[in-house]
């Protein structure tokens, strides 16, 4: 790769110190700063990224001349860092969600269209090998129509978190893989949200969705489950497909091609049981294909993912905005859609 991009990260949290751990090792990438304001102010922390610049402001890393920046800032920051990235002319890549309200993510989108920059959000589960497998599969129509989406996203409470609520941290990356993976955006939502843990932000969400094609999706979310769920369940005429996003695993439930000849089971059953099928699939590390999508939308070269755009993490905020009024609300809200 002849080009090499000079690359920044904005914020040095758990995504952010990921996100320089894989830029230091990405072909055609070199790490040449971070920012952190908390981290540059503290003499006792350690060295977050060995040999590489820390600096207290993002304007000492554009001095430093870069052309590309990860913002992993708090949300409530995002807009402020990302408007000035893609005005100073460098590629953004913003961890989701893209802003804490849609008039924040707008504000952004319409830096990154002005300034002609490549915008991108880091909705990694799309990344994620079980759910590319997933959606390839469906793209081939082997689950034939698809009648419903199912997710929960469940565990404890993560202490990285002080900003935002379990809607826009946890349920934008169902929102986002969702509409992808089911290939259509949301129509309307209606949802639930509870106060359990004594935090200003809600740590439960229970929603019901449908999309523009119909399809009805449910979705469970919350911080208060002592154990990790992360699944995707796709239900569709020929049986139902799960994966893991944990575990990166598939696994096809196919409906049954045996007639029942047992009555009583015969009348309690719409479907029968058949095959259970766990694909072998290839797994990279999530985080390395979405950087790697991000550095080759930016040199114009093909790859094997596409970045999540601006314009699609705005519509993610859209839908969680649509899932904060509907709890709220008691209704069921419209989602308004570009």
């Amino acid at each position: 790769m002849a080009e090499r991009l000079r690359a920044g990260v904005v914020g040095l949290g758990a995504m952010g110190r990921n996100h320089a751990r894989v830029l230091r090792s990405l072909e055609g990438v070199d790490l040449v700063g971070v920012v952190d304001p908390a981290v540059a102010g503290d003499p006792g922390q350690p060295d977050v990224v060995d040999g590489v610049p820390l600096h207290p402001s993002l304007d000492g890393l554009l001095d430093a001349g870069i052309d590309c920046c990860v913002v992993a800032a708090p949300t409530a920051h995002h807009r402020d860092v990302a408007v000035q990235l893609a005005e100073a002319g460098v590629h953004v890549l913003v961890e989701k969600p893209l802003a804490g309200d849609v008039s924040a993510a707008s504000a952004i989108a319409d830096a990154v269209e002005r300034a002609g920059v490549v915008g991108a959000v880091g909705h990694i589960e799309r990344c994620n090998p079980a759910l590319i497998a997933l959606r390839q599969r469906l793209e081939a129509g082997e689950l034939g129509e698809v009648h419903q989406i199912a997710t929960s996203r469940q565990g404890p409470f993560p202490e990285r978190i002080a900003d935002v609520g379990v809607v826009l941290d946890l349920a934008t990356h169902d929102v986002d893989l969702t509409a992808w993976v089911g290939g259509s955006p949301y129509a309307s939502v209606t949802a639930l949200t509870a106060h359990k843990a004594g935090r200003a932000h809600e740590d439960l969400l229970a929603a019901t969705g449908r999309l523009a094609d119909g399809t009805v999706t449910t979705h469970q979310v919350n911080w208060l489950n002592p154990t990790k769920e992360r699944t995707t369940v796709i239900l569709g005429e020929k049986g139902k497909f799960v994966a893991d996003t944990v575990t990166a695993d598939l696994t096809f439930h196919a409906n049954g091609t045996e007639p029942l000849r047992w009555d009583a089971m015969r009348t309690f059953r719409g479907v029968t049981e058949g095959d259970v099928t766990r694909y072998a699939i290839p797994k990279r590390e999530p985080l390395v294909v979405e950087l790697e999508a991000f550095r080759d939308a930016i040199l114009g070269v093909d790859s094997t993912a596409a970045v999540v755009s601006v314009a699609e993490g705005l519509q993610a905020v859209r839908v969680a905005e649509a899932l904060l009024a509907s709890a709220r609300t008691g209704q069921t809200v419209e989602v308004v859609r570009p």
